[in-house]
C-alpha cells in the first residue's frame, strides 16, 4: 500500500509540473544542528516542511521521512543522484533558517 501511495503521488506530481528552477542565493554546507525539543513544536515543524518549495519538500519527505536513498530517489523522480543531494540540503537550510527565526521570536516573547 505504502508503495502504490507513493507512486501515485509521485505520478501526479510529474504529471501537475515539469521540474521547475528554484533561484537562491549561493549554498554553503550545512552542518548538523542539535535544537531544543522544548522551544519547537511538532506542529511548526509541519507546518514549515508543508511550506517548502514542492521540489524540496518532496526530497526531504523521501529522504527524511520515508527513508529513501538518493540513489532511489533520482530513480523515481527521474533526476540525477547530485540534484536530489542538492535539493535535500537547499530543504534543510531554509527550514534551518526559519527555525532560528521562530526560535528568536520564542525567546524574545
Amino acid at each position: 500500500m505504502k508503495r502504490i501511495a507513493i507512486n501515485t503521488a509521485l505520478q501526479k506530481y510529474r504529471e501537475k509540473s515539469p521540474l521547475q528552477i528554484v533561484k537562491e542565493e549561493s549554498i554553503e554546507d550545512i552542518e548538523e544542528v542539535e535544537y531544543d525539543d522544548s522551544i519547537i513544536s511538532v506542529s511548526f515543524l509541519l507546518e514549515t516542511i508543508q511550506k517548502l518549495p514542492d521540489r524540496y519538500r518532496l526530497i526531504f519527505n523521501l529522504y527524511v521521512l520515508d527513508k529513501f536513498s538518493h540513489k532511489e530517489i533520482a530513480k523515481m523522480l527521474q533526476i540525477s543522484e547530485g540534484t536530489s543531494k542538492s535539493n535535500l540540503s537547499r530543504a534543510r537550510l531554509l527550514l534551518k533558517r526559519k527555525i532560528e527565526v521562530y526560535q528568536k521570536m520564542q525567546q524574545e516573547a
